[in-house]
């Protein structure tokens, strides 16, 4: 089968034999590229790439995919927060195991993500992505009148918009590029001014942490959604003066028996809206280094980027 690899820090298509062993086949309908993708290219890992994904079961029913396999056992996992898990990156589906940028992909029992309402299976590599937005704002404990801001307009940003409006917040995003901020029109948010009692960092970047921190209220939280993929200075004096409280928020996870991303399924099927906007160019597996290409150049228009196999 198809599946899309790392060759010399490139993204290309390679033949593999199907994957074997325990778990469920997903036939790939969609999946989407990550910041993540961009980066792990330069490390050459032997894996699969793609965890944003969503597909068929062997009996037809589409699915999203929650792209980890925790180990279950251990007191991460048994607390809830099995994002934690101490296998650590090892289990995560397109990055120690094999993803879904490909034709197949094998999946264990325990990622499987039914889909609400009539959601396309093409929008529902959405439902990943959206889940770390909600990971994030359950977090930062955003409720029902809180101002947020968001810092950076990329796909997680805007699923954030979605996600902090779900609770009740208000919500203003600022971002580097014009169809960023027409995007982020659309999903209701404002301009941003002023202070903030949550700013929710979604660019993973130095200068976004410092702007962050420069928007958010005396007292206030800011929300680590980004990654960050080198050392970030950190504006020490200016948070503890102003007492700003620091939440690093990684993929996704649940509350008792709720998990982050069957909220987000839910959140996609209440806003269908946000598949069209943030899911702005498709390609073919086989397009796989053009989408790429897309993927990197924010300056084209592109939020999100979309493999469908």
């Amino acid at each position: 089968m198809r599946a899309v690899r790392c060759t010399e820090g490139v993204a290309s298509i390679v033949e593999v034999p199907p994957a074997e062993g325990d778990g469920i086949r997903i036939r790939v309908a969609s999946v989407g590229i990550c910041g993540s993708d961009l980066h792990l290219l330069s490390w050459n890992l032997p894996a699969t790439l793609g965890h944003e994904m969503a597909g068929f079961l062997p009996d037809g029913t589409a699915v999203a995919v929650e792209p980890i396999a925790p180990c279950g056992s251990c007191p991460e996992c048994q607390s809830g927060a099995y994002n934690l898990c101490q296998l650590g990156p090892s289990m995560v589906i397109g990055t120690g195991l094999d993803g879904g940028m490909a034709d197949e992909c094998l999946v264990p029992p325990s990622a499987i993500v039914p889909l609400a309402g009539g959601v396309p299976v093409g929008d529902a590599c959405l439902v990943e992505p959206l889940a770390v937005a909600v990971h994030g704002i359950r977090r930062g404990q955003v409720g029902s009148g809180d101002r947020v801001a968001i810092v950076g307009g990329g796909s997680i940003g805007q699923l954030s918009v979605a996600a902090a409006q779900a609770v009740g917040a208000t919500v203003d995003l600022e971002a580097r590029h014009d169809h960023q901020r027409a995007v982020a029109e659309e999903l209701g948010a404002g301009e941003v001014s002023d202070r903030y009692d949550v700013v929710v960092e979604s660019a993973g970047t130095e200068s976004a942490l410092l702007r962050s921190v420069e928007l958010c209220r005396p007292g206030g939280r800011v929300v680590l959604l980004g990654t960050y993929w080198d050392a970030a200075t950190m504006p020490g004096l200016q948070i503890g003066m102003t007492e700003v409280t620091l939440i690093p928020a990684s993929m996704y996870s649940r509350t008792g028996s709720v998990r982050d991303v069957d909220v987000a399924a839910q959140l996609l099927a209440d806003r269908p809206e946000l598949a069209r906007l943030v899911i702005t160019h498709r390609f073919p597996l086989d397009g796989v280094r053009e989408a790429f290409a897309a993927a990197r150049d924010r300056s084209s228009g592109a939020i999100k980027v979309v493999l469908e196999p």
